[in-house]
């Protein structure tokens, strides 16, 4: 079963960032799709913006809170991961985010303010769709360091087919 996200956008407001009691950090940014269509019957161009909440561990949390900032455009790969609580008026609610396994900072170092960004051991720098490696860090979130989720035994969606 295949469960992955990729998404390129721009974060719409400043990323929040926690550190906690075990030690952990973590990150959730607000990020912004803009998909752009156009309609031959009013012979003009459109667009959805689509608001995407994004959860990112460890390194790559301690990332995002040295370089990302609101504007910044980052390229994301994850999986989808839905929660479910209760709320104050004991009401269920869920909420889908993008759990990160992987993290570029996309643009002009000026956006990202990210000259002399060091990967940290999470990751090298390389190039997205022929940009200079200069003006490209990537970030991977080693495997040992995500956090393991087992699904639960009783999952309808855990079907065999």
């Amino acid at each position: 079963m295949v469960n992955k996200v990729i998404l390129i956008g721009n974060v719409g407001m400043e990323p929040e960032v926690r550190t906690l009691e075990s030690g952990a950090k973590v990150a959730r940014v607000r990020l912004a799709t803009t998909e752009r269509l156009f309609d031959r019957q009013a012979n003009e161009t459109r667009e959805h913006t689509e608001w995407h909440t994004i959860t990112l561990w460890r390194g790559l949390a301690d990332v995002v809170d040295r370089y990302v900032n609101k504007g910044s455009q980052i390229y994301i790969e994850g999986r989808l991961r839905t929660r479910e609580w209760t709320d104050k008026d004991n009401n269920k609610r869920y909420s889908t985010e993008i759990l990160a396994d992987d993290m570029k900072l996309l643009g002009r170092r000026s956006d990202n303010q990210s000259s002399g960004a060091s990967a940290g051991g999470y990751g090298a720098q390389q190039p997205y769709q022929g940009q200079p490696a200069a003006q490209q860090a990537a970030y991977r979130q080693p495997a040992a360091a995500q956090p393991a989720v087992a699904p639960a035994a009783d999952d309808p969606d855990d079907l065999p087919f």
